[in-house]
């Protein structure tokens, strides 16, 4: 199984909501916000103990691909791809199924994403080997579902539909739905139910169950898969993909595939995960001091309370602070509330209205 068995890892987001130090340019996946290691490295060494290097694929955006390999040297040159443009993760996702089904016709693989964080990895990877044998043994999507620690808005959820399967002491089951974010009276009520899972975009499935399912419900992409197919060893590869992705509208995976499918189970993820999705969140993986502050870089405090600060090559001070986010990065002070952390992204979209004001972006 080891041999046929990928790994995709999706790479090209902005990460807009930790400017300014992360910027599209130099994006969160590429930065390394928990320690010595870029989170595109960190992704990379959660499954290289169970994939071949050869096998594990890194699609990024076409400009971040010498960045990319520089943050992940394990990795052959070639096994990082550039998407020339966006289209949400629909097209990222045919595009990952050719490449896989060219190398191996038999080839299993798992789409993750470079910014989520997980523990207990032994558990982590055997719930990957797991999914991936019922991926290889049946024309199933696996997707993995976190068991809610909390009545999380930030998600959205799995409604499961009694067991469909044991392995090893991880459950796999029947997936009923796919639920939106939802507000917080059903976010608890999904939490006391019991049969709800976070939906944490973690897939895996062989390239013909993808090729399959993207054909009946998407087949357009699966048009788009077979004119690129000639050219996928030849010097115009990203150009034949920037005039296939012209032609497309942004379309998710969720939309074109998994709301859709039949055919879904769902592991239940006993380990520890966190989407790294704001500021907060890196700050629940980063020590405090004794008055609750999480700092990075040279910063100083005088009854200052809660607050993230993000201060490389310079000196930040702080008196009388409370619970706030203070981001110092290239010249540029982010200083915003840490209940208003997740509009640093409407911040950004209005320095790009106003022309990047002076390359700030």
């Amino acid at each position: 199984m080891k041999s046929h068995m990928y790994a995709v890892i999706l790479a090209g987001g902005q990460g807009k909501r930790f400017w300014p130090i992360s910027t599209a340019a130099h994006p969160k996946q590429l930065l390394n916000l928990l320690g010595e290691k870029t989170l595109l490295e960190m992704a990379v060494e959660r499954v290289m103990d169970i994939i071949p290097l050869e096998n594990i694929l890194v699609l990024t955006n076409r400009s971040l691909v010498d960045a990319s390999r520089l943050a992940a040297p394990s990795l052959p040159p070639e096994n990082i791809i550039g998407e020339p443009m966006g289209r949400d993760t629909a097209p990222a996702v045919a595009l990952s199924c050719l490449l896989v089904e060219h190398r191996d016709p038999e080839g299993v693989f798992c789409i993750l994403t470079a910014d989520q964080v997980m523990e207990n990895l032994p558990l982590f990877r055997k719930t990957l080997i797991e999914a991936a044998e019922i991926a290889s043994r049946e024309e199933l999507i696996v997707t993995i579902g976190i068991n809610p620690a909390e009545p999380s808005t930030s998600f959205g959820y799995i409604e499961t539909d009694g067991v469909y399967e044991k392995r090893d002491n991880v459950e796999f089951f029947k997936v009923k739905r796919f639920v939106e974010k939802p507000n917080i009276d059903k976010a608890r009520e999904y939490v006391a139910n019991g049969g709800y899972l976070w939906n944490a975009g973690m897939f895996i499935w062989s390239a013909n169950t993808v090729r399959n399912g993207l054909n009946r419900y998407t087949p357009h992409l699966v048009e788009m898969m077979d004119r690129l197919a000639p050219h996928i060893e030849t010097d115009n590869f990203i150009e034949h993909i920037r005039i296939e992705y012209e032609r497309l509208e942004k379309i998710s995976i969720d939309y074109a595939l998994m709301e859709k499918a039949d055919n879904i189970v769902v592991a239940r993820g006993m380990f520890a995960w966190s989407d790294l999705g704001s500021w907060s969140a890196v700050a629940d993986h980063l020590d405090e001091d004794v008055n609750g502050n999480v700092t990075i870089g040279d910063v100083q405090s005088i009854d200052s309370h809660g607050n993230i600060v993000v201060s490389k090559n310079r000196l930040t001070a702080l008196i009388g602070i409370n619970d706030l986010v203070v981001i110092q990065a290239d010249g540029v002070t982010l200083v915003c509330p840490k209940d208003r952390a997740q509009d640093i992204k409407e911040m950004v979209r209005k320095l790009t209205d106003d022309g990047g004001y002076g390359g700030v972006l």
